[in-house]
């Protein structure tokens, strides 16, 4: 970690990965969240701890956001869902992070807010070459010859 980069021993985001690390860079990395009923669930986190989007300077600002559309981008073309949704409230973690969740009709809680009540029952979702599917399809996107 930079110089520049601060961690808050009470925070999760700084303890912990988060989930499993698909990408990378300097300022921030994709995860990809284990959760049986919501596959292709990810996580772009801010590798540095601060609570709020507008602490970072806006370069940083800039290139989060282009993680963030990537990561939308590549669990759109790899799992073509109904619907993505992106998210960042950061009221239990503040440290700035995105959630992205592609959402599909028969999902749990679809049309609804994954963190509510679910409105039906579904099979737990599981596909072993997905990591691998994600974590190349971003390489291309985020890293383009390399």
């Amino acid at each position: 970690m930079s110089a520049t980069q601060s961690t808050n021993a009470g925070c999760e985001l700084c303890q912990t990965m988060g989930g499993l690390v698909l990408w990378q860079d300097e300022c921030c990395r994709v995860v990809l969240v284990e959760d049986e009923d919501y596959l292709g669930f990810c996580r772009v986190i801010l590798n540095r701890h601060l609570p709020e989007m507008t602490d970072l300077p806006l370069p940083e600002r800039q290139q989060l956001m282009t993680v963030v559309f990537a990561t939308e981008q590549v669990l759109r073309d790899v799992l073509q869902p109904d619907k993505v949704n992106l998210a960042s409230l950061g009221n239990m973690t503040p440290h700035v992070h995105w959630h992205v969740i592609p959402r599909f009709r028969r999902d749990r809680h679809f049309p609804n807010p994954i963190w509510g009540s679910a409105v039906r029952v579904t099979e737990k979702q599981d596909d072993p070459s997905l990591p691998g599917r994600l974590q190349a399809a971003l390489q291309r996107i985020l890293q383009p010859g390399s």
